[in-house]
């Protein structure tokens, strides 16, 4: 019976090359030559720390500029309140958001019911499994969910006959 998995991921190898790209750009700005700033990528999140809430916010932007143009999908980042110190220091963590979260999940699978497809979708592990008895109801599955917002990335794989 085919069936693929609807994901929500975030390709890890394109978040660590724009962050090195923000890094260089950071280093030959001039606005920010003699400032202390750092962009940190821990497990899923990425931590920028600034001097002051202003270098914090063109950092912030440098970043997300380049994730953006790297093809990462800003609506798995999710940007945290900044946390501004008495000093002046500021710091602020943008998490990445991987995988469907229920609600997300549940969301997906209503959507795709309410459409009376001839498929049956389940949560499995933080992704969507479709399976049908045809590759043409999964393909017409697969244009539904691209075609609608979620406010999530959809990714879709393990696309099988």
């Amino acid at each position: 019976m085919p069936s693929f998995d609807i994901v929500s991921e975030v390709d890890k190898q394109e978040v660590d090359n724009a962050l090195n790209q923000a890094r260089k750009e950071i280093a030959t700005r001039f606005d920010l030559n003699d400032t202390k700033t750092e962009i940190v990528l821990e497990k899923d999140e990425i931590i920028v720390t600034a001097d002051d809430a202003a270098h914090l916010k063109s950092v912030r932007e440098i970043v997300i500029g380049k994730l953006s143009r790297r093809g990462v999908d800003l609506r798995n980042i999710e940007q945290v309140d900044p946390a501004i110190s008495s000093m002046g220091h500021a710091r602020q963590e943008l998490k990445i958001r991987q995988g469907l979260e229920g609600d997300k999940a549940k969301e997906i699978i209503q959507a795709i019911k309410s459409q009376g497809f001839k498929v049956q979708s389940q949560l499995q592990d933080r992704q969507v499994r479709v399976t049908g008895k045809k590759k043409d109801d999964l393909q017409a599955v697969i244009q539904f969910v691209r075609n609608r917002d979620f406010g999530v990335a959809t990714n879709f794989k393990n696309f099988r006959d």
